[in-house]
Order: C-alpha cells, then sequence, then structure tokens
C-alpha cells in the first residue's frame, strides 16, 4: 500500500468520525503557530543554521568579559551589524578567543582591529571591526588574528580595585553629593551641555588624527610582532647572530689600551687641528683679494685674446709679405759672412785702442767750446781769415806714427777685401 491510498483512508476515516476532523484541524493550527513562533524567535535572536555559508574568523583577546556565545551577541563593521559570536575558548597560550560568524562579501585583512565594547550598562556586549586594507593581506575563511589586532574592554570594577579605601570613599562621597548637585540640572545644564556640544566639536579634528595615529601604531605593532615571530623561529641564526656580538665585543674589549693611548692623544689632535683651521681661514683672508683680482682678469680676458686674435692675423700678413724680401736678401747675408767673420778678428784690437784714446778724450773734451767757435768762425781749415780777420793758421800733421800702435797694426793685419 503505497503513501497515497494511505492518506485518502486516513482522510476519510477523519470524516467519518464525529469530532476527529476539528481535533485533527487544532493540532495543525497549534503546530503551524509553533513554527512560525519558532521562526520568529529564532530570527529575532540571529539563529544561524548548520548549513548557510557564513565567514568564520577567529581572534585573540586578553579577556572578554561579558561574552555568552549563541545569545546572538553582534560583530560590527562600521556600525553595520554583519555578524555574530558563535563561540568562545581559551587558546594555547591561555588567551581568551573568540569565533565570529560573519556574512559573506566583507573584505577582512590581517592589519584589521577587533575592539570588544559594552552595548549597555548590563555588560552586554559586542565585537566592532576596523576592517584594515592594503598593505595588508586578505584573510581567507578560518583566519585567526593575534592578540595585537584586539582590544578589550575596561571593566568598572578593574577601575575600582586599583583604588584605596580613601579614593573609594571619596567616590562614593561624590556619587551621593551628585544628587544634590542635579538638582536644578534643569536650569543649569543645557547650557553647559551646549558648551560641551561646541567643545566636542572642535575637539573632532584631533580625534580624528589619534584615532589615525593609534591605527598606525597598532599596525607597527602588528608588523613588529610579526617580524620578532619569523625571527624567533630562526634559533640557528639568532645563535649565529649572538657569537658574533659576543666575538665583536671580545675583539674591541681586547683593543681597550690602543683605544685608550687613541683618546688621549685627541685633545692635542683637536687642538692641532684648531690651528690649522685658522691658518687656513688667514690664507683664505689673503687669498680673496688675488681670486677677485683673478676674477676680474677673466672677465678681461676674452677681450684680450680677441685683440691678440687680430695681432696674430696682421703678423700672419706681415710674416707672408716678409718671405720674398727674405729670400732676395739671402744672397747679401750670404756675401757678407766674411767681413763679418774679419771684423771679428778687428774686435780685440778696437777695443784696446779705444781704452787707450780715453786719456786723450778728456784732454780733448775741455777744450770743445774753443773747438766749435773755431770750426764756427773758420770757414776752411786752409784759409787765413775767418769772419772777423785774418789769423794765423796752425799746420795739422796726420802721420802713421800719430796713431796708437795697436790701431796701426790691427788695420795693418787686416785683410783686404
Amino acid at each position: 500500500m503505497n503513501l497515497k491510498t494511505r492518506l485518502q483512508r486516513n482522510i476519510a476515516r477523519i470524516k467519518r468520525e464525529p469530532g476527529l476532523g476539528r481535533n485533527v484541524a487544532a493540532i495543525v493550527a497549534a503546530v503551524v503557530l509553533a513554527v512560525a513562533a519558532g521562526a520568529w524567535v529564532l530570527g529575532n535572536e540571529r539563529f544561524t543554521p548548520p548549513w548557510a555559508n557564513k565567514f568564520q574568523l577567529s581572534a585573540e583577546f586578553a579577556a572578554t568579559p561579558g561574552i555568552s556565545p549563541g545569545n546572538g551577541q553582534e560583530v560590527r563593521i562600521a556600525g553595520v551589524i554583519v555578524g555574530q559570536i558563535s563561540k568562545a575558548s581559551v587558546g594555547s597560550d591561555g588567551h581568551a578567543q573568540l569565533q565570529m560568524s560573519i556574512d559573506p562579501g566583507y573584505k577582512i585583512y590581517n592589519n584589521a582591529v577587533l575592539v570588544l565594547q559594552p552595548k549597555s550598562l548590563l555588560n552586554e556586549m559586542f565585537v566592532t571591526i576596523n576592517p584594515g586594507g592594503p598593505p595588508g593581506t586578505l584573510l581567507k575563511s578560518g583566519a585567526v588574528l593575534p592578540l595585537t589586532n584586539t582590544q578589550s574592554p575596561i571593566q568598572v570594577d578593574e577601575v575600582l580595585s586599583s583604588l584605596n579605601d580613601n579614593a573609594r570613599g571619596a567616590i562614593t562621597a561624590l556619587v551621593q553629593q551628585a544628587d544634590v548637585a542635579l538638582a536644578n540640572s534643569a536650569s543649569n545644564l543645557p547650557p553647559g551641555v551646549q558648551a560641551t556640544n561646541v567643545f566636542l566639536q572642535r575637539l573632532q579634528p584631533v580625534v580624528s588624527a589619534l584615532q589615525t595615529r593609534r591605527a598606525s601604531i597598532r599596525q607597527l605593532v602588528t608588523s613588529l610582532g610579526q617580524i620578532f615571530s619569523a625571527v624567533g623561529g630562526d634559533d640557528s641564526r639568532i645563535t649565529r647572530l649572538a657569537a658574533n656580538l659576543q666575538s665583536t665585543l671580545a675583539t674591541v674589549g681586547s683593543q681597550d689600551g690602543a683605544l685608550k693611548a687613541t683618546l688621549s692623544e685627541l685633545p692635542g689632535f683637536v687642538q692641532t687641528l684648531g690651528s690649522s683651521t685658522a691658518a687656513v681661514q688667514g690664507l683664505s683672508a689673503q687669498l680673496q683679494p688675488t681670486l677677485n683680482n683673478l676674477k676680474a682678469a677673466s672677465s678681461m680676458l676674452p677681450d684680450t685674446l680677441g685683440k691678440l686674435t687680430g695681432t696674430a692675423h696682421t703678423l700672419q700678413t706681415t710674416i707672408s709679405e716678409l718671405k720674398p724680401f727674405a729670400a732676395q736678401a739671402q744672397p747679401l747675408f750670404a756675401g757678407l759672412s766674411p767681413v763679418v767673420s774679419g771684423l771679428q778678428a778687428s774686435v780685440p784690437s778696437l777695443i784696446t785702442t779705444s781704452r787707450q784714446l780715453d786719456p786723450i778724450t778728456s784732454l780733448a773734451t775741455a777744450d770743445l767750446p774753443d773747438l766749435g767757435a773755431f770750426m764756427i768762425n773758420t770757414a776752411s781749415i786752409s784759409a787765413l781769415k775767418d769772419g772777423n780777420a785774418g789769423v794765423i793758421r796752425a799746420l795739422l800733421v796726420l802721420a802713421p806714427t800719430s796713431l796708437p800702435t795697436n790701431l796701426s797694426a790691427g788695420l795693418a793685419s787686416t785683410p783686404a777685401h
């Protein structure tokens, strides 16, 4: 017997028996109502069925107070509910670890920041996520963020437990007196609240800058944590680094005496360097006028070179014109060569004769005025009168014996040409 036949027989039975149809209808209605109510409740409680395609993300927290997995505690991104906390556990390192089920389609990077915050004064918690971005790496489902990417809330009891008895008593008195202070709050608080609002609006750029700085510091801490984790996993390299550092320090320690000697000579070196620097400054002061003159001369040099260029062209033209004259004068110079040779032989005799003529010249110098007057007033050496009247003439006799001996010998030895 198939299911259809059995269903038809049961329906016919319900119709035949009085009151059975009404009871079955009531039961079916109750079941439908229960299913609808359960679906509504589970929907408001953000129930996640096992077959749902969710992005699973885990994160380590220093502490997770007020966490109750499975009760729909929210996970938010930019204030929008994107998932819920599905599981809480303790990791192998002793830190609390929360597992979150997040709707697919949201990109979360390894530089994301997760903050556990209270939703109300009843300590109902939720997790807010700053998803991060490049240059971070995009996370896959099932990834675990370390403790450096999370922040836990500060509980009131933690703050109070850090206070002593006097501070707690002062806080109690402050709370009691707050009732008295707020008695006239209806008239006194609005101006203060308005001033606070203006102050907060002006403070907003500072808070934004601090938030950016905090995100940068978190990213730096995360990167440093990753670096230290990578370095800590390479024990052999750390061992070699420590050994090399020890060897370096030992080598430096062995040179302690030489280092002290060098440091002892350093003051004298500094003093010598100061003297040398002062001397260089003095030299620079002396060289400055010379450099100024060189600068002025260099500014005049182009004009001078231009003029020298014209002179060189003129000289080249003159040399070109002198070439025919030099060619014609070359035979004359060749004929004068024997004469010059004979004159060279007569030069010593002339030098000796000129030395003997010095006494005669000194004697004749005193009679030069009379000799001049004689030459002026005498028309001829053989005339018997001058311009005034007749005079007595002297007889000038020139003979070979009148000349110096050396001069006559030199003239006699000079060959005729």
